[in-house]
């Protein structure tokens, strides 16, 4: 998948999240976008693939349903927007199945997604 067929994809999956009563309501807070702005674009990357590798990428994840808190990190507010925030969400969402660990390539989507969203956000 190209860049541009990648940045397509998200686009188009942000607007099916944005259907959503539940996923429409996360929006990044002030707070959230100045640690974005403190921290830069790399670093915020970098957590976001940490979390994934962690929390979201083995086949069974601890807590799995629980692991992603609702607040204290821009990252997690992404997470729950995005429906990338447990293993069923990424099944029921983005076709990901559960029960598997996710692949790199699965993971770069993934963290994609969340950069995506948080970027568009940050306009707002």
């Amino acid at each position: 998948m190209t860049e541009q067929q990648r940045q397509e994809t998200y686009a188009q999956m942000l607007v099916r999240l944005s259907r959503s009563n539940f996923r429409s309501r996360f929006h990044l807070k002030a707070q959230d976008k100045q640690y974005i702005r403190e921290k830069g674009w790399n670093t915020v990357a970098d957590h976001a693939a940490d979390f994934v590798s962690k929390r979201l990428a083995p086949a069974a994840p601890k807590n799995d349903g629980k692991q992603t808190p609702m607040r204290g990190h821009p990252v997690f507010i992404a997470q729950h927007a995005t429906a990338c925030c447990c293993r069923g969400c990424l099944e029921k969402w983005h076709g990901i199945p559960q029960g598997v660990p996710l692949s790199a390539e699965q993971q770069v989507y993934i963290v994609g997604m969340l950069m995506s969203w948080m970027r568009r956000e940050m306009e707002n």
